[in-house]
């Protein structure tokens, strides 16, 4: 009856051991690491500069712990703080050789303590929010009139492009905040143009109006695609902030959309509030111009000449020198959207560029007179340029076209990056900030432990005292529900901030709820004289039709909480939901598990230690004389 199969019980020791391993890692501590990153846009790592930054370390006479490629960046831990200041400094001067234009990002940050063989079975301690760890914390607001302005300008470019290439006469174009405005003479020529127009440019809805003589279509972005536009300039918003606060060392910066028109920029360990802003708050340009291939040029590019005047000298993507122009044929403001593809014809990878009206002009008229010539896509970063590509023009373009040449499918999806994320879609404003000292984290990491451990151990002294060794029972089972909710956190590699630790201490409360729900049903059946065996096995299933329906109704409000929560909120959410689970786990499944191994070989089990088991009085027979 109250027997275990063998397999329930080896699945039991298996998740045990499983949230020891992946819980350990959180109590290892950190220790100093330098971490290496590209500093230009250009610059994609990969696994030889670790084999490289090896070799540097190892002539300076440093021993790192291990030196590791992981994401975009290369990091080498130290044994102390005097090792990672002379690592820095070694792999800065053989990494960038010129520091007035430095390729690498070389930053002081912090590792894990975790042994090798935690790191080899990927166990990896969970992030430390910024009120833990302390850092800087910016809330920046899109202008997203800005966004459908630009948008509004590169239609009205558009609208005059398609016009004047079918020959249709209008009076004139202007824009109208977010509308534009196109004037016909007579009615003909408007129910063509509005035709055409309707074809052409389907987010468009047209509204028709007298105007004087003259008769006006008014042209709006539809809702749908409005939103389409405010949601494509914060994505790239967000994505462009992820490339520019790799320049600042951040582990695990948090950069994510908080409502319809912000960003939340959260980075833990940085103190610098002032470097903070100048890298976020940047501006990137891109320029399209025409790479100088005359005789001149070549032997300035082979360094036999000078640079012929009118010219710039950058370097190419395999390092070779390009010898370019100095006057702009488009910048990126003329640039709509930027995606990778395949070529129809030699199925190789390409990108697919897109540009306005304007850009499309000039595309057209430059390229018809430059067939056979490189044309080089350069980015501009605090006064800096960087060749992202340099394609030859093969025949006459327009407003789209592709580049390719000797690229992979990553490296086509890199270049498409580069050329959408370059500069933001749109401004954004810092509309609050503040700063969080180290100090202040590590303070509050250790009140959020106490909170933890004291209420984890006034829980534990009250069933124990109250449930004897069903108390005990119920508070390994807590115990556990504690190891599998770090250990769940920890595989999903989440960031614990205070209110994560609320959701801990919250979700003990919670858990013990259904142990003592349990026990006092297992009670009932012992008042209503049944067999202590009978009692246990039916406690616990009385028990879990009330504990299901307990926890589905708080997990319920805890996913919405996940859904329309952010931020903080979201914070709690997850560890709250997660906390249900494992407690579900532990509080029926575990707890009857470790009930079973004590008391189910026991066959004439006459009675067990739950505490005080109150029974109603017997009736004493009343005899009337």
């Amino acid at each position: 009856m109250n027997r275990y199969p063998t397999w329930k019980y080896a699945l039991l020791v298996i998740a045990l051991l499983v949230g020891l391993v992946y819980t350990l890692p959180n109590f290892f501590g950190e220790a100093p690491a330098v971490q290496v990153s590209s500093g230009k846009a250009t610059l994609k790592l990969d696994a030889s500069i670790a084999r490289r930054i090896g070799e540097i370390l190892g002539k300076a006479g440093l021993q790192p712990d291990f030196v590791q490629f992981e994401g975009n960046s290369v990091k080498a831990r130290f044994g102390d703080l005097d090792g990672q200041r002379k690592a820095k400094d070694a792999i800065n001067a053989a990494l960038n050789p010129d520091p007035t234009n430095p390729s690498y990002i070389v930053a002081l940050n912090l590792l894990s303590r975790s042994p090798g063989w935690l790191t080899s079975l990927h166990a990896l301690p969970m992030f430390l929010g910024l009120d833990l760890r302390g850092g800087v914390y910016f809330l920046m607001q899109v202008d997203m009139k800005s966004a459908l302005t630009k948008k509004a300008e590169a239609l009205t470019g558009d609208i005059r492009t398609l016009l004047r290439d079918k020959n249709l006469r209008h009076a004139g174009i202007t824009r109208d905040a977010n509308n534009v405005d196109v004037r016909f003479r007579d009615r003909e020529t408007l129910t063509a143009a509005q035709a055409l127009l309707q074809d052409q440019l389907p987010d468009l809805q047209w509204v028709e109006t007298p105007d004087g003589t003259d008769i006006k279509l008014s042209g709006s972005l539809k809702p749908a695609a409005a939103k389409r536009v405010q949601d494509t300039a914060i994505t790239q918003n967000i994505t462009t902030l992820h490339n520019r606060v790799n320049e600042l060392g951040v582990a695990e910066p948090v950069i994510q959309q908080q409502g319809a028109d912000r960003v939340v920029v959260q980075l833990p360990g940085v103190q610098d509030t002032a470097k903070a802003k100048d890298i976020i708050g940047r501006t990137a340009t891109l320029e399209l111009r025409m790479v100088d291939d005359s005789a001149e040029a070549l032997l300035a590019a082979r360094g036999s000449g000078p640079v012929p005047f009118g010219t710039e000298r950058f370097t190419d993507r395999d390092s070779s020198p390009l010898i370019v122009k100095r006057q702009v044929v488009l910048t990126g403001e003329n640039l709509s959207d930027a995606q990778p593809g395949f070529d129809g014809q030699t199925h190789e990878p390409v990108v697919n560029l897109t540009v306005d009206a304007k850009g499309a002009r000039i595309m057209k008229d430059t390229s018809r007179d430059n067939i056979g010539k490189r044309m080089a896509i350069l980015l501009f970063e605090k006064g800096k340029g960087e060749v992202v590509t340099a394609p030859v023009i093969r025949g006459e373009l327009g407003s789209h076209f592709q580049i390719s040449g000797r690229m992979t499918a990553g490296e086509a999806n890199d270049t498409s990056l580069l050329l959408r994320a370059g500069s933001l879609a749109a401004p954004m404003d810092i509309i609050e900030e503040k700063t969080i000292g180290p100090s202040l984290g590590a303070d509050n990491i250790t009140k959020g432990f106490h909170s933890v451990l004291f209420g984890f151990a006034a829980i534990a002294l009250f069933m124990c005292v109250y449930y004897q060794l069903f108390g005990i029972v119920s508070t390994l089972a807590l115990g556990f529900n504690l190891l599998l909710l770090l250990a769940l956190l920890s595989m999903l590699q989440a960031t614990l901030s205070l209110p994560g630790i609320a959701a801990i201490a919250l979700t003990l409360g919670m858990a013990i709820d259904s142990n003592v729900l349990i026990n006092e049903r297992v009670r009932e059946e012992l008042r209503a004289g049944k067999a202590p065996q009978v009692a246990i096995n039916e406690g616990y299933q009385r028990a879990f039709a009330t504990i299901l329906d307990s926890n589905v109704t708080t997990l319920i409000a805890g996913l919405a909480l996940l859904a329309f929560g952010s931020g903080p909120v979201r914070g709690f959410a997850v560890v709250h939901c997660l906390g249900i689970v494992t407690s579900m786990f532990s509080s029926v499944v575990f707890s009857r598990g470790l009930v079973n191994l004590w008391y189910g070989r026991q066959k004439k089990l006459k009675s067990v230690a739950i505490g005080q088991v109150w029974r109603p009085p017997a009736e004493v027979p009343v005899v009337k004389t």
